[in-house]
């Protein structure tokens, strides 16, 4: 039988990095190929034939949608399964995929199950009967049993809708300007809120700090914290509640804002990972009206 293809597509190094270990592990009979952005995938898929598309929506040069677009356009592509992987959640983003013949949605962030059944959903019989490429003997299909069953997480393409977003947020503020202790986890210049979306949790925090490439944020410990290396999708507000660009990074560090156990504040460093100028241009002024 020919090689499975699939060919992964973001412009962040560490998302292609998470979705390669994730199917390599679970899919020994898959081939792994990544482009940087739409372009560089365009001239992959002319050079060999792919089984599954796996493409973020928002990058530099050629977005998503236009391979989507082009793909569909293309013989060689028409019916191949294509999974759009991106923070933008809202319905009218995943209607015009829909209309332009997507076969399937994945909202960032997500959890290895979430991903695993979406590629199973899209080529799955093909991966039954495909031979394993590394490991001779083994039972490709196996790895990946577990998330068909009643224990998978379940998916999270509805993403939390804009109006009431930030709702916690007047609390956050009031607790960040208490004395003492507490007082640490206040904001310099204008208050700014943010809402961190991780693969099966999300919280409410205050900015405490933001640069181009990264975010402190202080947030109460009332909810289940990440781990170290979480993917983030890093949604912000301004007072009036203006909503910027989604910005995809990953947990970098936590640390108690009180030096106690049962600190009640904890501060969280996120790391962006876009590189989409447009995103980075909605940081810059969001950045510049906090000054």
């Amino acid at each position: 039988m020919a090689e499975l293809r699939a060919l992964i597509v973001d412009d962040a190094s560490f998302v292609r990095d998470m979705i390669k270990r994730a199917l390599r592990a679970a899919f020994p009979q898959l081939s792994l190929e990544e482009a940087v952005n739409g372009r560089r995938a365009q001239l992959l898929m002319g050079k060999m034939p792919f089984d599954l598309i796996l493409c973020d929506w928002e990058m530099p040069e050629m977005s998503g949608l236009e391979l989507l677009q082009w793909a569909r356009r293309t013989e060689t592509y028409k019916k191949t399964p294509f999974i759009m992987i991106t923070s933008r959640g809202d319905r009218n983003h995943v209607v015009e995929a829909v209309k332009e013949g997507v076969s399937d949605y994945l909202s960032k962030p997500f959890s290895n199950e979430q991903l695993l059944q979406k590629v199973l959903k899209a080529i799955g019989k093909k991966l039954k009967v495909a031979p394993p490429r590394n490991r001779a003997g083994a039972n490709p299909f196996s790895p990946s049993a577990s998330v068909l069953g009643a224990g998978a997480a379940p998916a999270q393409d509805g993403q939390p809708k804009v109006p009431g977003m930030f709702k916690d947020s007047a609390n956050l503020l009031t607790a960040a300007a208490k004395p003492a202790a507490e007082a640490r986890a206040k904001p310099t210049g204008k208050a700014g809120v943010a809402q961190v979306r991780f693969a099966d949790t999300s919280l409410n925090a205050v900015i405490k700090g933001i640069t181009l490439t990264e975010v402190r944020l202080i947030a109460r410990r009332e909810v289940r914290f990440p781990a170290i290396l979480d993917q983030a999708v890093v949604d912000i507000a301004l007072e009036g509640g203006e909503v910027t660009a989604r910005l995809n990074g990953y947990v970098h560090s936590l640390q108690a804002v009180e030096n106690r156990m049962d600190s009640d504040f904890v501060s969280v460093l996120i790391r962006f990972v876009d590189e989409d100028p447009e995103k980075l241009e909605h940081l810059s002024r969001f950045i510049a009206r906090q000054a």
